[in-house]
């Protein structure tokens, strides 16, 4: 992308986000929390694109849309908004506003809709059209769930530090990603990235070795969890006395790094130094809704790639989101590959997924889970891995509703389910008046199904 971009929003990690990727793309970038200083900007002349958010300490963004196109006529702007009610969207259009997206947005997604509107302006200034593959446009990142989100936003804060990163996550989840991301979109991006294994750190010489490749980058260390323990004394030396060009340090594990501790396989002192940022990468069964949007990314991509044109049917796309994908997101992209080959028509069949996917697998096991773990040991590890996500700030106000109502429902939804929707026999299992638990299904919005159930 070419050209330069008005940013305004009143959220500091959203204008950290958009000035590093939209920077990263090779457009200039002028980011405020001010819709005065926006108009400013616009009125002197400057941008090609603006990029701003509804509710301001100093205004209404979409107010500002009628004086943008009076002052400046074609210019686009792509309005985001954490009002996301359909009069939003109404009021964004009637204002003539080039785009709209609601928050939390998808990053991949603002940076195509932001390279289009550059598009746009080039083209009513007459401009010869930009080479598309000139500059990536998106990052190796694919997701607009809550927990995506949420990731995206502790990457944010974390790329610009010298903290030493781990990042946890089940194989195939795309730890790697992760932190070429932190790298690519930090101040050391014009430095090398190298992954690094054991084989690489089991010679004498091989610390001295990595230390002279990175030159001052980023040095990752893949799985560190399976490291023997020689090797992790080596990288606690190497980490303490890395020479003139002090590297940052990241690892990726999918194992339970805590256990391995207790159990002596991982040494404490290399744990603590790897840990100054925890950033886990949700499985796929984590955001289920993420699941059309990434197959519909690997699609495209096999598409550009010069694969025949594919979709997948409504049943087929149900199965996938039905899917358990022990292989996470690589299992997607490969069973996605597959069925570009294979399928006989441009519409994906039910009947070719089931073919490819097979037999449902059966779950693996939660990382450090235990066949008699109580319930409250399996909620307080997702707890725990809930605020790591959050770094070092808190969670947004809330969250005593917002893990009830997770709990809840789902207990309900089952005892419901145990009773044939028997909605008294239910109220006498969960213990609770019927008239409460009418309530709840209410607001829960729980669909009830009557039936014969045997008892």
């Amino acid at each position: 992308m070419d050209g330069t971009v008005l940013v305004a929003d009143d959220d500091r990690t959203i204008r950290t986000v958009l000035t590093q990727a939209l920077t990263r793309a090779g457009c200039k970038v002028h980011a405020t929390s001010s819709l005065t200083t926006l108009m400013r900007w616009v009125g002197e002349g400057k941008g090609d694109v603006v990029i701003s958010d509804v509710v301001m300490p100093d205004g209404n963004g979409l107010e500002m849309l009628p004086k943008i196109a009076q002052d400046r006529p074609g210019l686009p702007v792509i309005v985001i908004s954490a009002q996301n009610t359909i009069m939003t969207a109404i009021q964004a259009a009637e204002a003539e506003a080039y785009d709209y997206l609601p928050k939390p947005f998808d990053l991949p997604d603002l940076m195509k809709r932001t390279a289009r509107a550059l598009e746009l302006k080039r083209r009513a200034r007459g401009e010869p059209r930009a080479e598309e593959n000139e500059r990536p446009d998106e990052l190796p990142l694919v997701g607009r769930t809550q927990v995506m989100q949420t990731l995206y936003r502790l990457v944010a804060r974390v790329m610009n530090t010298d903290l030493p990163v781990l990042i946890s996550g089940e194989s195939g989840t795309g730890k790697s990603l992760i932190a070429k991301a932190i790298h690519d979109f930090s101040d050391r991006r014009s430095l090398p990235f190298l992954t690094v294994t054991a084989s690489d750190l089991r010679e004498l010489e091989g610390p001295a070795r990595v230390l002279a490749r990175v030159r001052g980058g980023t040095v990752l260390i893949d799985e560190i969890g399976d490291i023997e323990e020689e090797i992790q004394a080596r990288i606690v030396r190497m980490m303490d006395a890395p020479g003139d060009h002090v590297p940052r340090f990241m690892a990726t594990t999918q194992s339970d790094l805590s256990a391995a501790m207790d159990g002596g396989r991982m040494r404490q002192d290399l744990y603590y130094r790897l840990s100054g940022a925890l950033v886990h990468v949700p499985s796929l069964r984590e955001r289920v809704d993420d699941i059309p949007l990434l197959a519909e990314h690997f699609l495209a991509r096999a598409e550009r790639e010069g694969a025949p044109k594919r979709d997948l049917s409504a049943d087929a796309a149900e199965l996938f989101r039905a899917y358990s994908w022990p292989g996470n997101v690589r299992q997607l992209e490969n069973a996605i590959r597959r069925l570009v080959l294979t399928s006989r028509a441009e519409e994906i069949a039910k009947s070719e997924v089931e073919v490819v996917l097979g037999n449902q697998p059966e779950m693996e096991p939660v990382l450090g889970a235990q066949d008699s773990e109580k319930l409250s040991g399996s909620v307080a590890r997702h707890l725990r891995r809930y605020f790591d996500l959050h770094g070092n700030m808190l969670p947004p106000p809330g969250l005593y509703g917002r893990i009830l109502r997770e709990v809840e429902a789902p207990l309900i939804e089952i005892a419901l389910d145990a009773t044939g929707g028997n909605q008294a026999k239910c109220a006498d299992l969960l213990g609770i008046n019927r008239n409460t638990l009418r309530k709840k299904i209410t607001e829960l919005d729980i669909q009830v199904t009557r039936r014969r159930k045997l008892m």
